[in-house]
Order: C-alpha cells, then structure tokens, then sequence
C-alpha cells in the first residue's frame, strides 16, 4: 500500500505524462494556474468575483487546452490508446469533463429564467445582483464537482485514492506553476511537445 504522498506522486505524473504532453496545454495550463490562484486570493475579498475567474478565466483554459491541443490519437510515448487512457482517467475525463461544463454553463441560464434558482434567492434582481448570484452558483459548483467524484472514487478504487485526487485537485495551481513554467519558452522554441523524458 503506498502512502498518501507516494500516491500523490504518482497521480500527478501519470497526470502529466498521459494527458499533458502538449506544450500549448502546459502554457494554457500555466495561464489557468496563474488565474487560480488569484481567484484563490480573491475568494477572501468578495467569493462571486473568485468564481466568475475561477470558472471563466482559469477552468476555460485548462479545458481548451485538454479539447483541443492535447493529442487524441495512439500514445506513442506511453503506448496507449486514448480510450485506454479516457478509461483509466482518475479525475474528469473528457466525457466527464463534458457533463460538468454542460451544468457550469446551464447555472446563469437556469437562474436568467428563474431568478430565485428554485426558491434559493430572495429580492429582486438586477444585472450586477444576477452576476453575482451566478458567481455564488458557481462558486458552490467546484467544491461538489470535487466532492462527488472524490465520493466515487471512494467505491471505485478506495478512499485513499478519492482523498488523494482531491488534494491533487486543490493543490495543482501552485503544481503547474512548478511543471510548466517553462514551457512557453519551449513554445517560442518551436517545441510543441513534451518528450515525456524528465519523471517529475
């Protein structure tokens, strides 16, 4: 059995080596990271404004990093499938991914129709009142995102690996500032992707 910290190491290379090899999803990666910790920051000032670039800024750029630079064909550096490794994903994969977005991007359009969000909200709302109803939407999104799949990690695999993947997910910002600071050197460069040699 291998120790918290153990498994965290393990986690965050099988992480960057299967789903990170892009040196275009490092940079936005790098940009998101940058932006969460911000909204990190921000979240002890005023939590809507946290969410609104937690969610708008730096959640949008991890993710068009991972949909659209981020190699779909045969692996040839970890000889893999990508449905193999959609399969083995521990965290959100693409498909999971997908249905979180879809309900990110429902949240403000739920509460444009139905201002109260189900009973939820009291007054009435104006513009900056709806932005920043969506913000506390939002904000509240993330930790039961988290927290589900953390739960079914739980049966899946054990609660170990569910507790781990969630101090992964939590502590990854200040991670890939330490991954993938360089990468837009590498960019500029002209290297578009990471030979996968250096076991970080």
């Amino acid at each position: 059995m291998m120790t918290f910290l153990e498994q965290l190491h393990e986690q965050r290379w099988d992480d960057h080596r299967y789903y990170h090899q892009s040196r275009i999803n490092q940079t936005l990666h790098l940009m998101s990271a940058i932006s969460f910790l911000a909204a990190y920051g921000l979240i002890f000032v005023s939590p809507a404004a946290a969410a609104v670039l937690g969610w708008i800024v730096a959640m949008l750029l991890r993710q068009i990093g991972h949909f659209f630079f981020e190699p779909k064909g045969y692996d040839n550096v970890n000889q893999a499938t990508h449905q193999h490794k959609e399969a083995i994903k521990i965290g959100y994969n693409l498909q999971r991914k997908r249905i979180l977005l879809a309900v990110w991007f429902a949240i403000p359009v739920l509460l444009y129709f139905d201002p109260s969000f189900f009973g939820y909200f009291k007054g009435p709302q104006d513009k900056m009142t709806y932005i920043n109803n969506v913000g506390l939407l939002w904000l509240y999104l993330g930790p039961i995102a988290v927290l589900f799949r953390t739960i079914h990690l739980f049966f899946i695999y054990n609660a170990l690996t569910g507790f781990v993947w969630a101090a992964k997910i939590f502590t990854d910002p200040i991670h890939d500032l330490k991954m993938y600071y360089k990468s837009p050197l590498f960019l500029m460069k002209g290297e578009l992707f990471d030979d996968m040699v250096t076991h970080s």
